[in-house]
């Protein structure tokens, strides 16, 4: 996902015009298309809440199309939302649930696409193997946070780090298993 620098994903109204950036980081990578053609290829689904769907929406009405391909694509929500393609279903209940007994079966590469509430209930539920977050060089002030509430602290380790032309910053952490979850993993 990407978060400004001070860790919000959206404004409070939801709203991401701040996601294009002016900086240049001479000493950065570029964005290389194949690159990130070649790392869509290797998500099976994604998943995600129901106002990064509703934002999806937007970007696609917008004319910046549907970002998520013809990939299976499975919204957390218990609202009514539209259902604008084939690739797209709607899913309330329990999480964990959904994800150890639906998904994990049939899906090798499972990519949550957020928002806040959703990445926080995946790391909770221990179902987050890495966490890719991408930083904007922008400090919005408020908004809505990466990881809205967590209740206990998740130990990460930092995988890789790529510096973009553009000022972005990818980091790339893995989900270190909890002393306690280790002891219960048989």
């Amino acid at each position: 996902m990407v978060a400004s620098l001070d860790g919000f994903i959206a404004r409070k109204d939801g709203s991401v015009d701040w996601l294009e950036t002016s900086d240049e980081f001479p000493g950065g990578e570029t964005m290389d298309p194949e690159f990130v053609a070649a790392f869509l290829k290797t998500i099976d689904c994604y998943v995600m809440g129901s106002r990064t769907y509703e934002t999806a929406l937007r970007f696609e009405a917008q004319g910046f199309g549907w970002s998520y391909g013809d990939k299976p694509t499975f919204v957390l929500t218990s609202r009514e939302l539209p259902r604008i393609r084939e690739t797209v279903e709607f899913h309330s209940g329990d999480l964990a649930q959904f994800v150890n007994e639906r998904l994990r079966p049939t899906f090798r590469s499972i990519w949550f696409v957020g928002g806040g509430v959703v990445s926080a209930e995946c790391l909770r539920l221990g179902l987050a193997e890495e966490v890719r977050y991408s930083i904007v060089p922008i400090l919005i002030g408020e908004g809505i946070a990466f990881f809205d509430k967590l209740d206990s602290d998740v130990p990460l380790h930092l995988a890789e780090v790529k510096a973009y032309k553009n000022g972005m910053v990818a980091l790339r952490y893995e989900v270190k298993r909890r002393r306690d979850d280790s002891l219960n993993a048989t």
